[in-house]
């Protein structure tokens, strides 16, 4: 019977070291679970995030939502470029640059009064006028430039205002 007891005694310890690190377990088990929880309800809220716009539960039709989006927005950008390039063509054409060059047109005129004025756009096109001044009258001369040239003689003087209105940026 003495043997019993001690069997007993050792049975009692067994379990309850048993118990113990069953409760151990199940402690760490507890904490890896809320762990697990936490951490889910993190990607459900992304999940939230990424999927709340669309009004698409489905993450396959999210994606195909978005390159329908981005799609779009490709078209859109190569129209705007399009545009862009027809307006910076259509602002080179406009006769932007001017020249101004003042010069005295007689030897006995007393100052430069005459002057030629050129109107020309990047691509060296528009027109010059000149004003010749004298003492009883002044005459007005208007000369069509392409491409720096004209079909008319240009004088000096209207060829430095033609390369004064080309400096011009």
């Amino acid at each position: 019977m003495g043997e019993k007891v001690i069997m007993d005694g050792w049975n009692d310890q067994i379990a309850m070291i048993i118990a113990a690190v069953e409760g151990a377990l199940l402690l760490i088990l507890f904490i890896g679970l809320g762990v697990l929880a936490r951490k889910l309800g993190k990607l459900k809220g992304e999940h939230r995030k990424m999927v709340g716009d669309t009004g698409v539960p489905n993450m396959e039709e999210v994606m195909n939502v978005v390159h329908e989006r981005l799609s779009l927005l490709d078209r859109r950008q190569i129209t705007q470029g399009d545009r862009m390039d027809q307006h910076e063509k259509r602002l080179s054409s406009l006769k932007g640059r001017i020249g101004v060059h003042r010069f005295n047109a007689f030897s006995d005129s007393g100052s430069d009064l005459s002057f030629s004025v050129a109107f020309v756009n990047e691509e060296q096109d528009g027109v010059v006028i000149t004003g010749i001044h004298g003492r009883e009258q002044t005459f007005l001369y208007a000369k069509p430039i392409d491409k720096g040239q004209s079909a008319y003689m240009l004088t000096p003087e209207e060829k430095i205002a033609i390369n004064q209105a080309m400096q011009k940026a």
